[in-house]
C-alpha cells in the first residue's frame, strides 16, 4: 500500500493549509480543515495510508506559507498529475499555466484543451481541484468577467484575495 505524508503550514493569512505529497509530488492542499478531517478524506479518495511526516512536506508547506505571505510568486514543485482524470488533468495544466496576476474564462480554458463547448466541464474541473492555490483554479473566471465559486478557504472572499494578492485586476 502507498503511503501520503502529511503537514500543515500553520498560521498563514489563508489560515492553516494542509498538504499532502505522493512518491511523485504534491496531491492535495486543503484549507480550512483539521487533521482527522484531510487525512480521512484522503484515505477514501486514495485509499493509501496516511501520515504525519512535516519532513516529507517541507517543501510544499515552506513554498505555500512564502506565497501566502507574498514572498513567492510562483510555485516549484513536482506534482502528481496521475491523481487527476484525464480531462482534469488537461483542464488544471492548462490552469496551471495562466500567468500570475492574469485570469481566464472557463471557455478560454475549454478551447486551450481542445473542446470549446466544455466550460461546465471545466468549471466542475477547477470545482474539484484538489491542489486549489498551487493549481491556481482562483484565477480562473466567468465569461462575465465575475468571479464564480471558490471552494477553498472561505469561498469567493478567498478567491479575491488571492487574485488582489497577484495584483490581477477584478471586475
Amino acid at each position: 500500500m502507498k503511503t501520503i505524508s502529511i503537514g500543515n503550514t500553520g498560521p498563514t493569512p489563508l489560515g492553516d493549509l494542509w498538504v499532502a505529497v505522493s512518491e511523485n509530488g504534491l496531491i492535495a492542499v486543503a484549507f480550512p480543515t483539521t487533521q482527522s478531517e484531510f487525512t480521512a478524506w484522503l484515505q477514501k479518495r486514495h485509499g493509501a495510508a496516511v501520515e504525519f511526516a512535516p519532513e516529507m512536506v517541507n517543501e510544499a508547506v515552506t513554498q505555500l506559507r512564502e506565497y501566502a505571505q507574498a514572498k513567492r510568486k510562483q510555485f516549484n514543485l513536482p506534482i502528481d498529475w496521475q491523481v487527476l482524470n484525464e480531462f482534469q488533468r488537461k483542464a488544471l495544466k492548462a490552469t496551471f499555466e495562466i500567468p500570475r496576476g492574469e485570469t481566464r474564462t472557463y471557455k478560454d480554458i475549454a478551447i486551450q484543451v481542445g473542446n470549446p463547448r466544455a466550460s461546465r466541464a471545466v468549471g466542475r474541473a477547477e470545482a474539484t481541484n484538489p491542489m486549489p492555490v498551487v493549481l491556481p483554479c482562483h484565477r480562473v473566471i466567468g465569461c462575465d468577467g465575475k468571479l464564480h465559486g471558490y471552494g477553498a478557504g472561505s469561498g469567493l472572499d478567498t478567491k479575491t484575495w488571492l487574485l488582489k494578492l497577484e495584483g490581477a485586476v477584478i471586475a
